[in-house]
C-alpha cells in the first residue's frame, strides 16, 4: 500500500472461509486507550463480524487488548465499535446483506495518516467442497512452482 499505511492486524480466515466480492475502507470510533493498545498491534480479528442496524454499522467481537498503563481507564476487550461509512455505502451493504449468505467480514485493520481504518468485506460464505477445491488448487500450483524452480536448477 502507499505511504502512511501501517497493517496491524489481518484475518487469514475470512479469505479461507468467504468469497469476498466487495471491499470498503472504513473509520472506527475508539477510546484512548484502544488507539494505543491498536498502536501497539495488539489486535486479534479471527471471530469478529459486522452488521447493520438502524442505519449504521457496528463491529462485533474484534479484540482489542487492554492496553498495559491504561489502569481505571481501559475498556472492555470485545466490546461493539461502530464504523464509519458513507451513507450511500451504508445502504448499499444494507441491501446486499439481506440477501441469503452475505456477511460483512473484517479483513484488515490498519493505520492510515494517524487515523485507525478497516477493510470491510462483503462475503459469501463458501461450502465445505469450496474449500477443499481451493485447497486442492493451491497445492497443485505449489507442485507446478517446485517442478519448475527443479528444472531451473540444471
Amino acid at each position: 500500500m502507499g505511504d502512511g499505511v501501517k497493517v496491524v492486524a489481518t484475518n487469514k480466515k475470512a479469505w479461507h472461509d468467504y468469497h469476498i466480492e466487495d471491499t470498503y475502507e472504513a473509520g472506527i470510533v475508539l477510546t484512548g486507550t484502544e488507539i494505543k493498545s491498536v498502536r501497539a498491534g495488539r489486535v486479534n480479528l479471527k471471530d469478529s463480524f459486522a452488521r447493520v442496524e438502524d442505519g449504521e454499522v457496528f463491529l462485533y467481537n474484534m479484540h482489542i487488548s487492554p492496553y498495559s498503563q491504561g489502569n481505571r481507564f481501559n475498556h472492555d476487550p470485545t466490546r461493539t465499535r461502530k464504523l464509519l461509512l458513507h451513507r450511500y455505502e451504508i445502504n448499499r451493504l444494507t441491501g446486499k446483506v439481506k440477501e441469503r449468505g452475505y456477511a460483512l467480514v473484517p479483513l484488515r485493520m490498519y493505520l492510515k495518516n494517524g487515523y485507525a481504518k478497516l477493510e470491510l468485506a462483503l462475503a459469501k460464505g463458501k461450502k465445505i467442497y469450496d474449500k477443499r477445491e481451493a485447497m486442492a488448487k493451491r497445492d497443485a500450483q505449489r507442485e507446478i512452482e517446485r517442478a519448475f524452480r527443479e528444472r531451473q536448477k540444471y
